[in-house]
C-alpha cells in the first residue's frame, strides 16, 4: 500500500493513481473526498495550448512542473504567466523569476486588501511601517519590532523558505494590545504575551513586484483576458457540455481522454471564431467609459 501510495498521502482501491481530494461538487456539503485528477490547463488566446494532470489536491504545487514540461515539448517560450490567486506562493514566485518569466499572479490578499477593515487592522504587518536601514517595524503605539531568529523550512518539493521573525518586548502596558495581538494562549499569561511577525522578506519582494505587473493597464487587461478564457473554458466543459467526471481509469487513460477533450474544444473555439468573425484576435480590450 505504500509502495502504491508514493509520496502521496492516499490513492484510491478502484483507481491507483487518482488521489483523495475536496471537490466542489459536495452534495452532503460535509467536505466529502473524492478520488480525482487536479486537471491543469494552459489557455493561450482562448485555445488549450497545454495540459497537465496532478495529484496535487492544490494549485500552487502544480506550476513549475506545469511549465517545465510545456517548455520541454513546445518549440516557443511564453514570456508572461496570468494566474488566480490558489497559485501564489514563494516556490512559485522564485521560479518564474530564475526563468525569466514575468510573473502576473494575483495576491492571496488582493480582494481583502481593498476592504477598510484590513486597512483598520493594526495587528497586519502590511499596515506598519517598515525601516529598511534599520530593519524593524514599527506598530501603532510607536514601538519597534526587531528580528530575533531567522528560521529555514523545507518543503516537499525541496525548496527551502527563509522566514524572520520580528518580535517586540515593549507591549506589557500597551492600550494596543488586545487589537494588536489576537486569539488567547492559555499556557502563557496575558502580560507575558508579545507581538511577533512571521516574515519573509523574498516573498514580500516578489509579490509586490507581481502586484505591480496585475495592476498596470497591461495586467488588468491580461487579468480580464485569464478569467473569460481559462474560467471560461471549465465552464463550457462543465456546464454546456456537462462533463464533470472521467469515463476511463488509469493516469495514462485520463490524460489521453482530456487530450481529446482539448483538441474537440479547440476546434470547437476554432469554429465559432470563424462564424464570429474574430479570427486573429487575441485579446478582450478594457471597456472605457
Amino acid at each position: 500500500k505504500l509502495h502504491i501510495c508514493g509520496s502521496r498521502n492516499s490513492y484510491s482501491k478502484t483507481d491507483h493513481d487518482a488521489t483523495f481530494m475536496r471537490m466542489k461538487e459536495d452534495s452532503m456539503r460535509n467536505g466529502q473526498l473524492k478520488p480525482g485528477y487536479n486537471l491543469q490547463f494552459g489557455i493561450n488566446s482562448g485555445y488549450v495550448a497545454w495540459l497537465t494532470l496532478s495529484p496535487s489536491p492544490t494549485d500552487n504545487r502544480t506550476l513549475p512542473h506545469f511549465l517545465d514540461s510545456l517548455q520541454k515539448t513546445l518549440k516557443f517560450h511564453f514570456d508572461t504567466v496570468v494566474a488566480d490567486a490558489g497559485y501564489e506562493s514563494e516556490q512559485n514566485y522564485s521560479y518564474l523569476k530564475e526563468h525569466g518569466i514575468r510573473s502576473m499572479i494575483k495576491p492571496s490578499n488582493y480582494e481583502i486588501s481593498k476592504t477598510r477593515k484590513y486597512r483598520e487592522d493594526i495587528s497586519r504587518r502590511e499596515n506598519m511601517d517598515y525601516n529598511y536601514d534599520g530593519d524593524y517595524y514599527t506598530c501603532r503605539k510607536g514601538c519597534r519590532l526587531y528580528p530575533v531568529t531567522v528560521w529555514r523550512r523545507k518543503h516537499a518539493d525541496g525548496y527551502v523558505q527563509k522566514t524572520t521573525v520580528y518580535e517586540c518586548h515593549e507591549c506589557c502596558r500597551c492600550p494596543f494590545k488586545p487589537q494588536c495581538i489576537r486569539g488567547r494562549n492559555w499556557k502563557t499569561p496575558e502580560e507575558d504575551r508579545f507581538k511577533k511577525l512571521n516574515v519573509s522578506r523574498k516573498f514580500e519582494r516578489l509579490r509586490k513586484e507581481s502586484l505591480l505587473n496585475i495592476t498596470s493597464e497591461e495586467g488588468t487587461m491580461l487579468r480580464m483576458n485569464r478569467t473569460i478564457q481559462s474560467e471560461g473554458t471549465f465552464a463550457v466543459l462543465k456546464e454546456d457540455r456537462n462533463f464533470r467526471r472521467f469515463l476511463t481509469r488509469g493516469k495514462e487513460n485520463v490524460y489521453a481522454e482530456c487530450v481529446l477533450i482539448a483538441i474537440s474544444q479547440n476546434i470547437d473555439h476554432l469554429h465559432r471564431r470563424i462564424q464570429n468573425g474574430r479570427l486573429g484576435e487575441h485579446l478582450y480590450p478594457l471597456k472605457t467609459a
